[in-house]
């Protein structure tokens, strides 16, 4: 599911990354703080990522652990590649992303995004 969303992000497909957000999203970001509307989000990311941002998992960092009754939590490592400023550094930043799954579909229903 994270090659799923995340191609979706780096193709800037707005419908399908909104399927995949949960109604109830809470996304912790270090920087800019909670975001716990879907709609932000989805317009955040129209403005300030579609065509300028690129995002690339670290090879062997992701863990992945079942959570009963729920879904599963993800940790990794990624970065985030400016577009617009080719030269720029982009180091390795840590995640973790909390998927619940109903009726076989898997939605995002919390995101924690430390740079």
């Amino acid at each position: 599911m994270d090659k799923v969303f995340f191609d979706a992000y780096n193709s800037c497909d707005l419908k399908k990354q909104e399927s995949i957000y949960s109604d109830t999203i809470e996304f912790f970001h270090d920087k800019a703080g909670l975001i716990n509307s879907k709609s932000e989000i989805i317009i955040g990311t129209k403005n300030n990522i579609c065509g300028k941002v690129t995002r690339y998992i670290i090879p062997g960092s992701i863990e992945v652990y079942p959570i009963h009754n729920y879904g599963a939590v993800e940790i990794g490592f990624h970065r985030f590649y400016n577009n617009q400023e080719p030269d720029a550094e982009s180091k390795p930043s840590k995640f973790i992303i909390i998927w619940k799954k109903e009726n076989e579909n898997w939605t995002i229903t919390k995101v924690v995004s430390l740079h």
